[in-house]
């Protein structure tokens, strides 16, 4: 049933905008409810509930090593692939930083369940701090306009729902108890993966595909294949087992983050290439995740 949910929201999207029903960037009112509502409730519902220990370091810092991966991976190759400044840095906030919410939620639900979401919140928030520190001086460093924004990123941070919701559950649960809101905040959390998925839906195009085609494969190699594969082989290597390491791997292979996208296209770092990254990306992850989830229930 997940998965026919899956199918039908992302397909409804493009369906319905091509179909004139939906006015243009009716998503920007759908992502204002998950971003302001349905976000901060799955949050504040599952956040307490964690047990904290030393195996959430890898959800933790996964965020932090694909964006470190993603950054040699594309130095690696910039002269071939990323030669300009501005389409380095699409790339960069695109295959560094992945789509951990809004198809990470409703995928990481649907092949690890409701254990496996949890992990993915604490995967998500790490995201979103990797994008409003260094993914935000990412794009002002290249814009340049890096002086004039240093400020805006904390503020941005500390304006942003989701971020202010994860830390009220870590912190309200030491001084009350948060159950007899449960019954609204599940009610709330229950909206986010149907919308998420029809915004997703909504914002796939891929006009101009062929034009920016080997920098798109280098970007989505990495970021479906390669960015995974580093987080799978970092939870070998410390011979992590189990529902908190195949959850972050499987965070790692999601999409390239529409967030970032929307980033990199308000500094003008290639919209195109961006956009394309992300609705590219998408398509493709349906398969990609796919795969990984047999890998890791395999081997973790």
């Amino acid at each position: 049933m997940n998965f026919f949910l899956i199918a039908l929201c992302l397909v409804a999207g493009p369906i319905l905008r091509s179909a004139g029903i939906l006015p243009e960037n009716s998503h920007k009112g759908i992502n204002t409810w998950i971003l302001y509502i349905a976000q901060p409730a799955v949050a504040l519902l599952y956040i307490p509930t964690i047990r904290w220990s030393s195996a959430l370091i890898l959800p933790m810092a996964m965020p932090f090593l694909v964006w470190a991966g993603a950054w040699i991976t594309l130095k690696l190759f910039a002269r071939r692939f990323a030669r300009e400044k501005r389409t380095f840095a699409a790339l960069l906030l695109t295959a560094g930083l992945g789509n951990t919410s809004f198809l990470g939620f409703p995928l990481t639900e649907a092949y690890f369940g409701d254990r496996g979401l949890r992990i993915a919140v604490i995967c998500d928030q790490f995201s979103f701090l990797v994008l409003w520190t260094i993914g935000v001086m990412t794009a002002l460093n290249a814009s340049h306009s890096a002086d004039s924004g240093r400020r805006e990123i904390f503020r941005s941070l500390l304006r942003f729902p989701p971020f202010l919701a994860f830390i009220a559950a870590l912190v309200l649960p030491r001084f009350m108890s948060l159950a007899p809101f449960n019954p609204l905040l599940t009610k709330l959390a229950g909206t986010l993966v149907p919308l998420a998925l029809f915004s997703v839906g909504l914002q796939i195009r891929f006009s101009g595909l062929r034009d920016e085609l080997p920098s798109l494969s280098l970007g989505l190699v990495y970021k479906l294949l390669v960015a995974p594969a580093l987080v799978f082989f970092a939870a070998l290597a410390f011979q992590l087992k189990g529902i908190i390491p195949q959850a972050g791997v499987f965070e790692a292979a999601m999409p390239p983050m529409i967030t970032s996208a929307i980033i990199a296209s308000e500094y003008q770092l290639n919209p195109r290439i961006s956009n394309m990254m992300v609705s590219l990306g998408i398509v493709l992850s349906i398969a990609t995740t796919g795969l990984w989830s047999l890998v890791l229930k395999a081997v973790l």
